[in-house]
Parts: C-alpha cells; sequence; structure tokens
C-alpha cells in the first residue's frame, strides 16, 4: 500500500503507466468480445436445480426487463448438463433428458429466438466439479457438438485436472478445437487463478478467472469475497483488453447476504475494472432496486467503454479510502470509484494530478444520481458511506 503523497502523485504523473491506451498485443484473434460480456449464467443463483423451464424463464426475463437491450446478451447453462457416462456410441454428448426433454439444440434456439446468445460449460478434466460429464480427450468432438448445437459462448472449468498436464495445455486444447469448428464461439477458462491465467489466458481464451468462487451456490453473497476477489483482480491490469478479460466472477447483485449499498458498490467495481457483467440472481426475484443497478446504463458504458482499460488504485490517503480510476475514450474523460472499505462514513477526495487532468477546472458527473455536479478545479470531494462507493465520469474543459 502506498500512502505517501509523494510517491503517488509521482506515479500518477506517469499517464502511460496508470492508463494505457490499449490492451494485451498477444490478445487471442477470433474477433470475439471486443468488450467484455455482459449476461447471465445459473450457478451462483441456482447451482444444480435447475431445467429447461428454469433457462427458458430467465431467457424471458432478460428480455422483457430491458437487461438484454442494456447489454446483457449471454445466457450461459452452468454445470450439471451431461450425467457422467453419458455419450452416446459415436461418444458424442447426451444432455440430461429430465432436464432438457426437447434437447439442447431446441432449447439453445429459444434463446437465440429472444435476441440472446447462449453459453455452455465443461471442465478440462473426465468430470466437471459436480462429478458430471468433462471434455478431457473429447475436445474436438466436444467443440463439434456445441457447434452443432448453437453455442455461442464455452466455459471450461478446471476440477480433475488430468495429471502431467498444465493448464495452458490443456486450454489450449481446447482453444483450438473451438477454432476448428468454424463457429465463433467465445472462450471462458476457469481455473480461478491457480496457474497464472493472466500471463497467458490473452492468446488463449476472451475471459480468465482470476481468483476463487465469489459466493457458494444458492448461498448468501459477502461483502468481504467481493472485495477479495476485486482486489485479486486488480494484481493485473496489464492482461486485460480488447478480445481478452480478467474476470473477478460473476455479480452478486440480487443474492440475500449484501446490502444495496454494498450491491451498488460491487457493480461500481466491476465496471470500473472492465470487468465481464454476468448477473447470477434468479431474475424473478429481481427488486426494482436490483433492476436501478443492473440497468444503469452511465456505469454500463464504464464498463464496456472501447478502450477496454482496467482501472486501476491511484490514491489511498487513509487505509481503506481509495479513488480508483480509467480512462476512457473520447477527449479528456477518466472514470473513477471513490470506495469507502471502512466501518464509517467518510470524506473521499480525487485529484485531477493523480488521473492525468492536469489542474484545469474539469467537470464532475456522478454517474449513480444521474447529475452533473459542477465544474471543480484541481479536486473533488465527496461524502462516501460505510461499505458504499460513489462513482463519477470527470471531463477537463477543453
Amino acid at each position: 500500500m502506498i500512502k505517501s503523497r509523494f510517491i503517488i502523485v509521482a506515479v500518477a504523473s506517469l499517464a502511460a503507466v496508470l492508463f494505457p491506451l490499449s490492451g494485451p498485443l498477444s490478445a487471442l484473434d477470433n474477433g470475439l468480445a471486443r468488450t467484455p460480456l455482459m449476461g447471465w449464467a445459473n450457478w451462483n443463483g441456482f447451482g444444480c436445480h435447475y431445467d429447461e423451464a428454469t433457462i427458458k424463464s430467465m431467457a424471458d426475463l432478460l428480455a422483457s426487463t430491458g437487461m438484454e437491450a442494456a447489454g446483457y446478451k449471454y445466457l450461459l447453462i452452468q454445470e450439471c448438463i451431461v450425467p457422467p457416462g453419458h455419450r452416446d456410441r459415436q461418444g458424442n454428448l447426451v444432455p440430461d433428458p429430465k432436464k432438457f426433454p426437447h434437447g439442447m439444440k431446441a432449447l439453445v434456439d429459444y434463446i437465440h429466438s429472444k435476441g440472446l446468445k447462449a453459453g455452455i460449460y465443461t471442465d478440462v478434466g473426465p468430470l466437471t466439479c459436480a462429478g458430471y460429464e468433462g471434455s478431457f480427450n473429447h475436445e474436438q468432438q466436444d467443440a463439434r457438438t456445441f457447434a452443432a448445437w448453437g453455442m455461442d459462448l464455452v466455459e471450461e472449468d478446471f476440477c480433475h485436472k488430468p495429471a502431467g498436464y498444465t493448464a495452458p495445455q490443456l486450454y489450449a486444447r481446447m482453444r483450438d478445437a473451438l477454432a476448428a469448428t468454424g463457429r465463433p464461439m467465445a472462450f471462458y477458462i476457469c481455473d480461478w487463478g491457480r496457474e497464472a491465467p493472466w500471463r497467458w489466458g490473452p492468446r488463449t481464451g476472451n475471459l480468465w478467472r482470476t481468483g476463487p468462487d465469489i459466493t457458494a451456490p444458492t448461498g448468501p453473497a459477502k461483502w468481504t469475497n467481493i472485495l477479495r476477489n476485486f482486489d485479486i483482480n486488480a494484481l493485473h491490469p496489464e492482461a486485460s483488453g480488447p478480445g481478452g478479460w480478467n474476470d473477478p466472477d460473476m455479480l452478486c447483485v440480487g443474492l440475500p447476504g449484501i446490502t444495496n449499498r454494498e450491491a451498488r458498490a460491487h457493480f461500481s467495481l466491476w465496471a470500473i475494472s472492465a470487468a465481464p457483467l454476468l448477473a447470477g440472481m434468479d431474475l424473478r426475484r429481481m427488486t426494482p432496486a436490483d433492476r436501478a443497478i443492473f440497468l444503469n446504463r452511465e456505469v454500463i458504458a464504464v464498463d464496456q467503454d472501447p478502450l477496454g482499460i482496467q482501472g486501476r488504485k491511484v490514491r489511498e490517503d487513509s487505509p481503506g479510502l481509495q479513488v480508483w480510476a480509467k480512462r476512457l475514450a473520447g477527449a479528456r474523460q477518466t472514470a473513477v470509484v471513490l470506495l469507502d472499505r471502512t466501518q464509517a462514513t467518510a470524506r473521499i477526495t480525487v485529484r485531477w494530478e493523480d488521473i492525468g487532468l492536469g489542474t484545469a477546472p474539469a467537470k464532475v458527473r456522478d454517474l449513480w444520481s444521474h447529475r452533473d455536479l459542477g465544474s471543480f478545479r484541481g479536486h473533488y470531494t465527496a461524502q462516501v458511506p460505510s461499505h458504499g462507493a460513489v462513482m463519477l465520469k470527470i471531463t477537463r474543459a477543453p
């Protein structure tokens, strides 16, 4: 933790270091995920307790609540899909007929009919984490099956890792298998940060988990887990950019265990990080407060900014009172999150010198209240509640 103002300002003045203009040079060139993926996935809210009807209802709600129109395009079906040994005589995957009585292709067609993209889950090992069928030594065949079903995204987990292989080797097998199908399918690497995916993930996949699961399936979310995953994800911003993204795991917005204030701060932190935005709650239980978070287009625009820069911490004058910043496309624009991790409300100041805007007057807009706050010279200070965040867009005057 850097506490010296002199050191902070000296580093902050190097705009090319704090706010690089592009992502990793070695990003996977499959034309996908030019901005962080957005969508919904079942694991956090449902675990294995879902079926075809559940997935259809989530697709309906993504479309009817305005989430699809706001950018939540991917519907990812996670875990408990193909029971162990459920392959036909040719070795092709056969989904659980009780969960998917009409077959996977029909379900994917339904998802597509809602204007959404469909995602599927598998594992680098012979079995998934829940003991269902994995893809080890079936990568080519399973990739062809996913393509035939019409999938647009494939997530590969890291349980039951075969002996003698590294994560880069195993994930490269599925990467190449997906490419060989000729169907564009985004590739989601889920090794939980075990083998430093920020080093090899950019040339292998379109997003990669940087840390552990953020919550147990169907269990309560925890503010401490949100901060833990955010902090881990923040360690390697240089790896993230158009085509490939650091992923701190799915959103806990709408899950029990966290307050609305914490959920809003959580969403702010994922947006400043250019993180994938994958909702996990049961959308049938979405409250107006949850919906206001998911559909805040000004915050979403920060996450989806075409420069694809992951925000970095630029100041922490007092432990737990942090300033995070991210350069945006367009002239002289920067997004800022003022984060209060402490147990009391506190004043937090963002200084223009820390975010590469010099000392000229700059306009400040609050992205949660949707209000222009005025023009300020040199700095702006806000009262930030405990476990809360203020999110701003700061635009230097011409």
